[in-house]
């Protein structure tokens, strides 16, 4: 018989078992808000969603989600009726919940004010890093946390990375001043994503919460131009450079240099400040990812534009082709991308590489060769692709897009940034710890620390790198404290089938309304009933079943009734030895003969926390029980 290799559960263990909140960079705490929107508690959902995250109106449309990559939902096995697999069950929703409770209680329709003084004041009854504005309040308050002498901290660039350190500097003590180049803040949320996934409105109501906390944001205000980056260190304690990567990178393709050819990121920004764009009737968008089809769906909701602002803006476009090097299976795009691109009519083209832009004698652009792509990565998954260059497909059009990636800018270190080394061309070399460059007082956030990542990801690095500024002009360490308590849930049950609900997939508008218009919004809200289906769908994993091994028989009712099958009833010879389990089983059994004792086996990533076991047990050794979490903040 083949022995059974088990893990056992360490420090840290109950925690790890909520995966989606160990996913998120900020640690918000999903499954509390879903679990409160299952119980129509949205006020309290929303309040938890938006203690860690400053955007959490803007994750609500167009987060990454990894944590709903990680939701645990996701892993656990379907069956027929025969109890056959029939793979595995659907992710929880978490990112359209999110939105849900947003737009009853975020700054969507209450004022900054309101927002931030619920925030301050909200203590949850099931709490981790959620409650770490309000923690943070809490503690200066008590005496626990040393706020800073209000000293002025520049950060360069208003993204997400920018204003979620700008946030947390002001909550700190200091006194933030953001310099923008844009004439609107928010970075790439307000010039990069579309107004059909994240409506202008929404963005400056969240920006608005962030200037009521006292910052500074100053748009319009290019460094290296309007102000040398040497002025701003000399009138500032700390910088924190956080540009994001805006630029567009070239793929140094013949005929790539002339009119007709668009940097991806370009024309989107063109696009969001109502500059004029002079796109033709046939486009080919080159790329695989979100930007890519950012590019081509913006490009064809321009069809829907009346005769007036058409001429303005992006006449006579008819077709939009997108050609990606990757399969249609490797392609980096979310798959709801790829989904509704081609419901909204774009031709894609999988596997193909360019090779050339080809143009008339008066330089215009008449089409792109592509040659056969056969193989993106090598067996280590890195990038090296293999082409046939005898397999050639020539697609006709008169403009070019080119979204393969992006680069900062950071020209304006040249003056007065010259201690700033670099790890390559236009990156700095930083400290992946603290964010600090070679440069004293000198940070990064965002894209510059981790390159190009989810929103999520650069609102995370913002929040480290003000608590990095904390430290380096305080010269006090910033820690938060987690208390931990395990409660046994005395009358632990669950919604009706829940186990049994599918996903229910965010309402969105038909392809044919949303092109009407450019900022017709694509995904629409859940209702309150769909909303508190969905939610009901969470497994709840800070509640897990619990094992007293001093009063179970091992009669194996537990395993008999589990509706998934995550328990198994198995002797302990047949468990494959480790150097720990050993050390586990001498602690319990001490010198006990393995093939007369046996242990039960639990597959968390079956258990669904129907408490079925716990009701099934004649002796009551299993019990259910929720480990809560708290942060506490404090100065050392």
């Amino acid at each position: 018989m083949t022995s059974l290799r088990v893990d056992l559960p360490g420090e840290g263990y109950h925690k790890g078992l909520i995966s989606c909140q160990v996913a998120c960079p900020v640690h918000t705490d999903a499954r509390g808000y879903v679990r409160a929107i299952a119980e129509g508690r949205f006020r309290e959902a929303y309040l938890i969603a938006r203690g860690p995250n400053p955007f959490a109106s803007i994750c609500g449309r167009v987060c990454g989600a990894p944590c709903e990559a990680a939701c645990r939902r996701g892993k656990v096995p379907r069956v027929d009726d025969d109890g056959a697999f029939i793979g595995t069950d659907r992710p929880i929703a978490i990112r359209a919940l999110k939105r849900f409770v947003c737009e009853r209680f975020g700054p969507e329709v209450r004022g900054p004010d309101v927002v931030l003084q619920e925030v301050r004041n909200f203590l949850p009854p099931v709490a981790a890093d959620a409650e770490e504005m309000a923690a943070m309040i809490r503690a200066a308050i008590e005496g626990r946390l040393r706020r800073a002498n209000g000293e002025k901290v520049a950060i360069i660039g208003a993204g997400p990375a920018g204003l979620s350190a700008a946030h947390d500097l002001a909550l700190l003590g200091f006194r933030p001043v953001v310099f923008e180049t844009e004439s609107v803040p928010a970075g790439m949320l307000a010039v990069g994503v579309p107004a059909y996934r994240l409506p202008r409105e929404v963005i400056a109501r969240e920006v608005e919460v962030i200037r009521a906390l006292g910052v500074e944001i100053r748009c319009g205000v290019t460094v290296g131009r309007d102000i040398s980056f040497e002025q701003i260190r000399r009138e500032h304690a700390a910088v924190i450079v956080a540009v994001g990567a805006k630029s567009s990178r070239s793929l140094g393709l013949p005929g790539e240099w002339g009119p007709g050819v668009f940097g991806g990121v370009d024309f989107l920004r063109a696009v969001s400040l109502n500059e004029p764009v002079p796109v033709g009737r046939e486009v080919v968008v080159i790329g695989g990812g979100n930007v890519a089809y950012d590019v081509a769906r913006t490009v064809l909701r321009q069809i829907a534009y009346d005769t007036a602002r058409t001429a303005a803006r992006l006449p006579s476009t008819v077709a939009v082709r997108l050609v990606s090097l990757e399969s249609l299976e490797e392609m980096p795009a979310d798959t709801i991308e790829i989904i509704e691109g081609d419901e909204e009519g774009i031709e894609r083209h999988n596997g193909w590489g360019p090779v050339e832009i080809e143009r008339d004698g008066d330089g215009r652009v008449t089409g792109v060769r592509f040659q056969k792509c056969l193989r993106v990565y090598d067996e280590a998954r890195r990038f090296a692709p293999v082409f046939e260059p005898r397999e050639q497909l020539r697609l006709p059009c008169d403009t070019v897009m080119l979204a393969v990636g992006q680069a900062p800018k950071v020209d304006f270190l040249a003056e007065g940034g010259g201690d700033v080394e670099m790890a390559r061309p236009g990156w700095p070399k930083v400290n992946p710890e603290t964010l600090e460059t070679t440069a004293p007082g000198v940070f990064v956030a965002g894209d510059l620390a981790h390159g190009t990542r989810l929103l999520i990801d650069a609102v995370a690095s913002g929040k480290a790198a003000a608590r990095s500024v904390y430290r380096y002009l305080t010269g006090r360490e910033l820690r938060a404290e987690q208390l931990t308590v395990p409660l046994v849930e005395h009358y632990y049950r669950r919604e009706r089938g829940y186990e049994a609900l599918r996903r229910v997939a965010p309402p969105t508008a038909p392809p044919a309304e949303r092109l009407r218009d450019p900022r017709a919004l694509v995904e629409l809200a859940y209702s309150e009933q769909e909303a508190m289906r969905e939610a009901s769908r969470c497994l709840d994993c800070s509640v897990t079943p619990v094992f007293d091994g001093a009063r179970c028989v091992l009669c194996g009712g537990c395993a008999d009734v589990c509706p998934t099958q995550c328990l198994k009833l198995v002797r302990l010879a047949d468990l494959a030895p480790t150097p720990e389990l050993e050390a586990a089983i001498r602690a319990m059994l001490g010198e006990a003969d393995l093939a007369e004792n046996s242990a039960i086996l639990k597959d968390e990533d079956r258990c669904i926390r129907c408490a079925a076991c716990a009701m099934r047990c004649p002796v009551d050794a299993i019990t259910m029980e929720r480990v809560t979490f708290r942060t506490e903040w404090r100065t050392v």
